[in-house]
């Protein structure tokens, strides 16, 4: 074979693999589109709900049930005081339908995660076979860009909020389903001996000693789910999911500077109010959990 012609044959190679994927893919889509629209469908009017709950509600309420929140989580003033000043400030600035549509995202996103990220974590803490089989996985969803995982969801559902929180939880799952496997992991060798001592079932081991103890690692997983939710927002706005991410989006390409960095400084300002208040709630179940087995 002459080399000179291998490059040219890889390329004739690599063209037909593209063709013979992208059309699979796409009778794929026509084949089954309207049944998975149909599956998702109450992700959709869930997060309709959510953000009809807190866009119709008075903006007053709306703030002092965040704030309230905030302060149970994270049972400081501080952090209380700046959750409150950071959001009146985003309602001074026209910024606070944007917000509640974000917010709204992101809440759906972390229970979506968080619903299934636990349960897979669970079973890859009592399975190394699984474990093995998964990581690969994980690596691949945390080191693919995040544009990549647009193109799938919008071939099959179109644009629209769905596929944007379907790439949203794809994204930002890994490290709930990595934390909660490590944390089941961590737990004590000598608490579970004695667990069995008493009789305990598998189940009963997994309720009462390996969840609360896994705890505090598990609301790690929470946290950083949360932020990377925040972080896809201004991606999934390419796909028509509405919020900050859409006004960032029309900065860029208008070249509009102080809309994208107000709205920039929202999305900043949501994230630290969820790390802060996530974080301090995680080491106050630390602390009571060593005051507890210490």
């Amino acid at each position: 074979m002459d080399l000179i012609d291998f490059p040219e044959m890889s390329r004739g190679a690599s063209r037909a693999l593209r063709q013979t994927v992208d059309g699979a893919f796409r009778d794929f889509a026509r084949a089954y589109g309207e049944t998975l629209e149909a599956i998702f469908a109450p992700i959709g009017h869930l997060l309709t709900f959510l953000e009809t709950l807190m866009l119709d509600s008075p903006w007053t309420l709306v703030l002092a049930v965040i704030c309230g929140l905030v302060a149970v989580m994270s049972r400081s003033w501080k952090i209380t005081l700046g959750t409150a000043l950071a959001l009146l400030a985003i309602g001074y600035l026209g910024m606070w339908e944007d917000t509640m549509r974000t917010i709204s995202m992101v809440v759906v996103c972390t229970v979506l995660a968080v619903a299934i990220g636990i349960p897979v974590g669970i079973a890859m803490a009592r399975s190394d076979r699984l474990r093995g089989v998964v990581t690969p996985v994980l690596d691949l969803m945390q080191t693919m860009p995040s544009f990549v995982y647009l193109i799938p969801v919008v071939m099959i559902f179109g644009l629209g909020r769905v596929p944007g929180v379907i790439a949203v939880v794809v994204y930002a799952i890994p490290p709930m389903i990595r934390l909660t496997d490590l944390g089941i992991r961590q737990v004590r060798a000598d608490l579970l001996e004695a667990a069995d001592a008493f009789g305990s079932t598998s189940w009963q081991k997994l309720k009462d000693v390996q969840l609360p103890l896994a705890l505090p690692t598990i609301m790690a997983g929470v946290n950083q789910t949360i932020m990377m939710s925040l972080a896809m927002v201004v991606v999934a706005s390419m796909i028509g999911v509405r919020g900050l991410g859409q006004p960032v989006l029309q900065a860029i390409n208008n070249q509009y500077f102080t809309l994208g960095v107000m709205n920039g400084l929202a999305i900043v300002a949501i994230a630290i109010t969820f790390d802060r208040a996530t974080q301090a709630y995680g080491k106050r179940l630390q602390k009571h959990l060593e005051a507890g087995h210490g």
